[in-house]
Order: C-alpha cells, then sequence, then structure tokens
C-alpha cells in the first residue's frame, strides 16, 4: 500500500490531518483570493517538507517523509502554485521497488546499505544557489538540485572530489551579495567537521577540517562578511550507547557551548573558540560585527535556542531535555551572543523568554549586517504527543526591544514565512511574510500574505489552495531580480 493512501495512516499523530502526504503533482493559477495580492511583490515562495510515498514498517518520525517543493510564483498581482518531489536516489529505488526500502529515524538504520543506512530525503531546508534550487537534509548529505521553473530534480550538486562522502549540512548559507555558497559538514569520524565555500559558480574555494572533540550534532552556522560561526554544543550522543551502535542523546550539561569563529577564507589556525552557557540551538536568526569601542571587533549572533527544562527548584532536568526532542516538545526563547575577537571574551543575554519562538527569519538582504527585525514563529504548547504546532508569528524589534504577535487560534498551523521585500525596498522592513496555513477545523491549505511592518493586523492576503499542503520545515523566497541574474 502506497503511503499516498492517507487512510493508512488516520491514527498516526505525525501522518494524519495536516500533516498527512499528498498523492498529486499540480501546476496551476490560483485564483481563490481573500484580499488583494499585491502587485510589488516579484517571485518565487518556496517551502520543503516530508511527504511520504510509500508506507513503512515500524515507527513513523515527522521528519522521514520524502521531501517535496510547494512553490508559489506571483508576478503583476497574480499567482500559480505547482509542487513536486524531490526525486533523490533513495526515492528513485523505492519507486523501482514500488514499495519502501528504508524505515525511519525511530527504527534501525540498514545494515546492509553503509553508503545510505539511514534515506536522505533531501526534505529539510531550500536555497537559491548558481541558479538552481537547492535541497538539504537535516542529518546532513548530498545537496539536490531541482529546477527554478518547474522543479523538476536536476541531480545532486556536482561537488569539488574533496566533498566526496562528507554529508553537507541542511543550513548551509548563501550569501545573496556575493552568491557564495558557505557549509559545514559533520560526521562520526575524526575530524568530525569541516568547512568551505563554494563560489557562485560551484568551484570550492575553501574548504578545511574542524577538530572537534567528539562527534557532535551542530545544526546551524551563522556568517558575517568575514566570518564564519560554527557550533559545538553539548547535546550529542551517550558515549556509551554509541560505543555500542546505539543512537542515544544525552545532554552534558557540564560542558560549555563552544563557538568556531573563523575568517570566511580562513585556515584551521585561524579558528577562535568561544564558550558560552550550555544549551542547545536549532536555528540562527542573523549575525554581525560591531565595533566593541576599544579598537577590537565583536560578532553579534541571534538564535532561538531551547529554554532549558527545569523543576519547581529550578533544578535542570538532564535528562528529560533529550526526551523533549525526540518528542518535539519545543520551548524556545530568543538570545543573543556576543564574541570578543579582541579579548577572546563571551557575553550573553535573554533577548525575550516570554514569548515561544523559533524559525527566525529575516530580510535576508541584510544576512551578515547588522538588523533590526527578526520574524519568529510562535511555537504552540504541546497538546498531543508528536504535534508542534506552528501557530503564529512574532515580530522583534531589537531597536526598541519590543514585540508583536499574530495568531488565529489553536487550529491553525503556519508554515515558516521567509521576508519577502517589495520589488523597490528601501527599509529593512519594507516587504512581506509569505507562507502556508493550514485550517485544521475546516480541513483546508491557504496562502497567507502578512504586511512585515504590522503583523498584527493578520494577513492583507489569503489565497485558498487547491489542495492541501502538508505541515512541513523551511522554506525561501526568491526575489525576480535575483532570478534574473541567476543567484
Amino acid at each position: 500500500m502506497g503511503a499516498t493512501d492517507t487512510n493508512a495512516f488516520s491514527e498516526i499523530p505525525v501522518l494524519s490531518g495536516g500533516f498527512a502526504p499528498i498523492a498529486h503533482e499540480l501546476t496551476l493559477d490560483l485564483t481563490d483570493i481573500e484580499g488583494e495580492i499585491p502587485k510589488d511583490l516579484t517571485g518565487m515562495y518556496v517551502r520543503n517538507g516530508p511527504n511520504r510515498r510509500f508506507e513503512a514498517p515500524g515507527r513513523y518520525h515527522w521528519f522521514d517523509g520524502d521531501g517535496m517543493l510547494h512553490a508559489v510564483r506571483f508576478k503583476g498581482g497574480k499567482a500559480q502554485y505547482q509542487n513536486r518531489w524531490v526525486m533523490t536516489d533513495s526515492l528513485q529505488e523505492e519507486i523501482a521497488a514500488g514499495s519502501a526500502l528504508w524505515q525511519g529515524i525511530k527504527d534501525p538504520p540498514r545494515k546492509d546499505r553503509p553508503d545510505m543506512p539511514m534515506k536522505n530525503t533531501s526534505n529539510t531546508d531550500v536555497k537559491f544557489y548558481a541558479g538552481t534550487l537547492v535541497t538539504m537534509w537535516y542529518l546532513g548529505g548530498a545537496v539536490y538540485q531541482c529546477r527554478p521553473d518547474d522543479l523538476s530534480t536536476m541531480g545532486k550538486l556536482a561537488v569539488d572530489p574533496r566533498l566526496a562522502g562528507l554529508p553537507i549540512s541542511a543550513h548551509s548559507k548563501v550569501d545573496q551579495r556575493t552568491g557564495e555558497f558557505l557549509f559545514f559538514a559533520y560526521g562520526k569520524e575524526a575530524p568530525y567537521m569541516h568547512y568551505g565555500v563554494m563560489d557562485r559558480f560551484g568551484k570550492l574555494k575553501t574548504f578545511i577540517p574542524v577538530q572537534l572533540p567528539g562527534p557532535r550534532l551542530p545544526h546551524d552556522m551563522a556568517i558575517t562578511p568575514n566570518y564564519s560561526i560554527l557550533h559545538d554544543l553539548p547535546l550529542f550522543y551517550d558515549m556509551d550507547a554509541f560505543a555500542a551502535g546505539r543512537h542515544k542523546l544525552k545532554f552534558h550539561h557540564t560542558l560549555p557551548s563552544r563557538f568556531g569563529v573563523v575568517p570566511r577564507h580562513g585556515t584551521p589556525e585561524q579558528i577562535r573558540w568561544f564558550e558560552a552557557s550550555a544549551t542547545y540551538m536549532y536555528h540562527v536568526s542573523n549575525a554581525w560585527e560591531e565595533d566593541d569601542g576599544q579598537g577590537g571587533v565583536e560578532i553579534v549572533m541571534t538564535g532561538t535556542p531551547f529554554r532549558l527544562p527545569r523543576d519547581h527548584k529550578g533544578t535542570l532536568d538532564v535528562a528529560g531535555f533529550p526526551k523533549m526532542l525526540a518528542n518535539l516538545e519545543h520551548d524556545f526563547q530568543f538570545h543573543e551572543w556576543r564574541f570578543n575577537l579582541r579579548t577572546g571574551q563571551t557575553k550573553e543575554r535573554v533577548i525575550d523568554d516570554i514569548v515561544n519562538q523559533e524559525f527566525p527569519v529575516i530580510n535576508c538582504w541584510m544576512q551578515g549586517y547588522k538588523t533590526r527585525y527578526s520574524w519568529n514563529v510562535l511555537m504552540g504548547r504541546l497538546n498531543r504527543a508528536e504535534d508542534p504546532r506552528f501557530c503564529g508569528f512574532a515580530r522583534y524589534d531589537l531597536k526598541q526591544d519590543t514585540c508583536t504577535t499574530f495568531h488565529a487560534g489553536v487550529h491553525k498551523w503556519f508554515s515558516e514565512a521567509p521576508f519577502a521585500p517589495k520589488d523597490n525596498w528601501k527599509e529593512e522592513d519594507d516587504g512581506y511574510l509569505v507562507g502556508f496555513m493550514w485550517d485544521d477545523e475546516k480541513n483546508q491549505s491557504y496562502l497567507t500574505i502578512f504586511d512585515a511592518h504590522d503583523i498584527s493586523r493578520g494577513p492583507v492576503c489569503k489565497i485558498r489552495m487547491p489542495q492541501r499542503v502538508p505541515n512541513g520545515f523551511h522554506a525561501t523566497w526568491v526575489s525576480g531580480e535575483r532570478l534574473a541574474r541567476g543567484y
């Protein structure tokens, strides 16, 4: 039975309702519109996410599904929708076999496939690089290329032989100003991490080993015009279980968080490590360089780490923290780190521990430069196992130190909504937030457009989608200007 028979999954939370996979690939104009599509919105919104093609034995996790891109193209106040599977090597194997050949991350990996013990679904992130859409997987692996004009999969991104077999991270960065692709790759063998930069044509310009104390599970990185910031965080394998061949996470709370600052085109000897309080973080909001007032440079980084669980006495729940991640329980805060390159010291502060917010986005032309605004997804409180509700948006103003929010009730489930600048934008927040929304009561998906100046008013435009868009992960906005210049 194929996984696109959604009745087969009706009792599995992460494969039912707004999570259930769909069977059809469509291309059609969107005409059921409430409000008006802004005429100064030109480009394409693309979101990646899991869409399981075949039913598999064993347990299911939301992260298991095959990658599927959902795109909405905008021009002249009109919109067109298209969706396509990311045709990874593993998905093509399963299509040829007519059934699932891999189980999910809750089940044992394939011992007969040392080349791919777990299926690279390429379902996590999507960026525009070197004229194509590139899709990536959260555990790292080959990067796939898809055509922007029809979302068809071109194959794997051709890489320098030095990268052969290295799992490239999901959250690689594309510098819109230079077109460069900055990435880290991590694994279970020394040196445990590599860092690299490809130019806008795909040529590997910088590639260095990053020696870590052992295997780690970094998720994101940050960039400025001159530096990259790599993460070594103390939530990683239980090393006793790891030695026995089992995948079990442990929060090593006595270890600090470490952040490696390296010149963009630096050498291993130039990596400088900064220590901070123990935490774990999925996503960076932004990073930039500031003068420290004494002739030195300070790197400022903002992001949304977990708010660590504590009991009524304030004692850290060390054993419970890894279980939060396994159960998709999410409690985040907005945080700032400052790494002083002159003194080697770290300063950090909580920006906001009131609003549970994650999946931060900025005006990406400003990536690496000081930003005032971050638009973050509101995270719902857990109300059933493995139900990580993305229930609205928060707009944080770092200059005013204020936050405004929007949510539309417990039955609405939003997607990460990238900032889409107006065609002739001038101010940092001259633009829109564009993303999908699932209405659980109406059993209907919508495309929503918010005015980034004031999200509290709700969407200025809501478009009824012709089919359900399953809940998913990361998204990108590619302006018409970027599409035209190819990077």
